[in-house]
């Protein structure tokens, strides 16, 4: 399957070289908003085509699959141009800057018949299941509760703290966390507590997340943008703990017992670098002429996108653009 990409950004560069090592996918074309941008990208990350706008991209008859690396601000406008121009997207996280973007989006590709997805990558790994299978197992009796983090140095990037760009820890690595706790303890949700701490620029900077599950669990979650936490994710329970290592991309699942002592350990399957499920599913269900994805739905996409809106009303954060 021809890939066209729309952005030049450093997600593109692992995402490249991913698809470089699948048999089923081909590095067709790149567009930046300048010519000369996107030749470069192209020269460097091995694409055939360059296009100087997202729209010339999507006019390409050859082009199969569409992956968005824009900005979260950008997305909305991106996946409808290439819904418009019925090209299967596959859009990188944070899927819109707010709910009633992404109803729209969905709205949209069921009127045009075209498939769309979030590319939240942890939702399409083998770890999702793996870690379920072993919570389901009983090995550490009934589940109250888990704790999960995920922050990284990245607030010297002016896109993290931009608000016109929908910057801000929660839509750039809140998502995983609130990803990682519905994925594992579903849905079904009481109500959220959260705290938060601004940038100067009025993003959120850190926060804390409190879900509140109807069947009495609650899971716990931090993140920020201004240093680099262990990013675990760890499941309680009466008989004793489960430890994720690393969230956005899970590379072990260890067992413990009530004395901490080490009872089980799993490792994930070796992968290119993790973000070639994602493809592979999107291949597969664009082949069968399917308009969402099994791993995350577009009703799933809404609902993260409910939950983080909700968090934000709670902090009095709007961006520029829903003024």
């Amino acid at each position: 399957m021809k890939i066209g990409v729309l952005g030049t950004g450093s997600i593109v560069r692992t995402v490249t070289k991913t698809l470089a090592c699948m048999e089923n996918a081909e590095c067709y074309a790149i567009a930046s908003r300048t010519l000369e941008r996107a030749k470069e990208a192209a020269e460097e990350y091995g694409y055939a085509k360059a296009y100087g706008s997202y729209e010339e991209l999507v006019a390409d008859p050859e082009v199969e699959l569409v992956y968005i690396a824009t900005l979260h601000s950008r997305h909305y406008e991106d996946m409808k141009l290439c819904i418009e121009h019925k090209k299967p997207v596959l859009c990188e996280k944070a899927f819109t800057m707010n709910a009633a973007q992404a109803r729209e989006i969905k709205e949209l590709s069921q009127k045009e018949g075209v498939f769309v997805a979030e590319a939240i990558w942890t939702r399409y790994m083998p770890s999702r299941n793996m870690i379920n299978e072993i919570i389901d197992s009983g090995i550490i009796g009934k589940v109250s509760a888990l704790t999960a983090n995920l922050s990284y140095t990245i607030s010297q990037n002016y896109r993290i703290v931009a608000p016109e760009l929908a910057g801000g820890a929660l839509l750039d690595v809140g998502v995983y966390g609130i990803n990682f706790a519905t994925m594992h303890f579903g849905t079904d949700i009481e109500r959220i507590e959260s705290s938060v701490q601004f940038t100067d620029t009025g993003v959120d900077g850190m926060e804390s997340i409190t879900i509140f599950f109807k069947d009495g669990r609650m899971a716990v979650l931090t993140h920020g943008i201004y240093a680099r936490s262990d990013r675990k994710g760890i499941f309680h329970g009466e008989k004793g703990y489960i430890v994720v290592e690393n969230i956005n991309n899970p590379q072990s699942i260890s067992v413990f017992d009530l004395n901490d002592k080490l009872i089980k350990r799993v490792d994930v399957p070796e992968q290119i670098s993790g973000y070639e499920y994602q493809f592979l599913e999107c291949i597969e269900r664009i082949g069968e002429v399917k308009t969402e994805s099994i791993s995350m739905p577009l009703d799933d996409s809404i609902f993260v996108m409910e939950v983080m809106d909700g968090i934000r009303k709670q902090w009095g954060l709007v961006y520029p653009q829903e003024e």
